[in-house]
């Protein structure tokens, strides 16, 4: 039986994708602390409690599935930016993007008698029509302790290259057992799903994801948090909600109005922050456009 590995919460990003280019799959313990944590709970546990059971068994007739944190959490949006995993995914990403963005924010609970997930890829988002190109970077952190019992995430550590038919034996399969506060990083390829919770309690992790910034996003970021509350945050985190361009031309827009009103085909930040009318993306990305 395989076994993941856990660095801790020091490990550089080196470090981080070594194991990750290894094995698709590893844990970072200690990543939040039980402040931290319980302030994550204090802003979310009414919309999670609000939130109704999955309609369907891929999303889990006994799981709910609560979105759009960035605009309901300040935790949330703290983990979203924490400097480390964005490093990793930045570097893990980097041959395949100028610029990564935010892919989908998601807190799983998968309560008492939830059954075992089909074992999938995170990429089949968009099908299997993207080949040789690793479009994300994904993170579940543990908002209570993850077991065997309750229903720790099943992964398949090497799976990666796997081609997209192939079915994992039961002995290929491991389960990301960690403590609140870790985190478990896995790519979009790597095999994986959510346990079987054969407790009393519920299991709840929070799925933030990161992508490429020319793909569309999973969860639609201009909906769940739209112009009038990402004005509020930072230019890096409305960045990486995709208010940015994703590559030179690549996203822009015309503001409505009477003529001469708005400037014509800006970037996308102008939605949400002062900028300057000009290139669409600025010469350095149309410059690495030439270049590719």
């Amino acid at each position: 039986m395989p076994k993941l590995t856990t660095l801790p919460a020091t490990a550089s990003t080196e470090e981080i994708l070594d194991v990750i280019k290894r094995d698709g799959a590893l844990i970072v313990s200690g990543l939040l602390s039980a402040e931290e944590i319980e302030r994550f709970h204090d802003e979310l546990d009414p919309y999670m409690e609000a939130t109704e059971n999955g309609q369907d068994d891929f999303t889990g007739r006994s799981t709910t599935r609560t979105g759009a944190l960035v605009a309901r959490s300040g935790q949330a949006r703290e983990m979203v930016m924490h400097a480390g995993v964005v490093a990793a995914a930045n570097k893990f990403l980097e041959p395949y993007c100028k610029r990564i963005q935010l892919h989908l924010t998601q807190i799983i609970r998968l309560k008492p008698g939830q059954g075992k997930q089909m074992i999938h890829r995170d990429r089949w988002a968009w099908g299997q029509y993207l080949q040789n190109v690793e479009p994300q970077f994904n993170t579940i952190w543990a908002l209570s302790d993850f077991t065997e019992d309750n229903g720790a995430t099943q992964v398949v550590p090497g799976s990666t290259d796997w081609p997209d038919d192939r079915k994992a034996e039961p002995e290929e399969i491991c389960q990301a057992v960690m403590s609140a506060g870790s985190v478990l990083l896995y790519t979009g390829s790597v095999f994986h799903s959510g346990g079987e919770n054969r407790s009393d309690g519920d299991r709840i992790g929070v799925n933030i994801t990161y992508t490429l910034g020319w793909l569309r996003q999973e969860e639609n970021q201009y909906l769940s948090c739209p112009p009038e509350i990402a004005r509020q945050y930072s230019p890096e985190l409305q960045d990486m909600l995709g208010y940015e361009m994703g590559q030179y031309a690549l996203g822009y827009y015309t503001p409505p109005g009477a003529p001469g009103e708005a400037p014509e085909c800006i970037t996308t930040a102008h939605a949400v922050r002062d900028v300057k009318a000009g290139a669409l993306g600025g010469e350095a990305l149309l410059e690495s456009s030439r270049e590719n």
